[in-house]
């Protein structure tokens, strides 16, 4: 007597497992998208802004020691 054929399958839980990661993988990929675009769109708002601004605008943003109150 030989084993007998049997079919071995994932069933509903497999399904419902791969279901469920297929879904959190379409959430974490449009949360990523998004945050991309929020992030390019903020760096082409800062470079605007720094070409606006000119060239003399570093040295009035810079803030040294020299700048603080006179603690002395």
């Amino acid at each position: 007597m030989g084993p007998e054929s049997v079919d071995v399958t994932a069933g509903l839980e497999g399904f419902l497992a791969f279901f469920l990661l297929a879904v959190a993988l379409y959430f974490l990929m449009r949360n990523m998208n998004a945050r991309m675009r929020r992030m390019a769109y903020r760096e082409e708002q800062e470079a605007q802004a720094a070409a606006d601004q000119g060239p003399d605008s570093d040295r009035a943003d810079s803030s040294g020691p020299e700048d603080g109150p006179d603690l002395g």
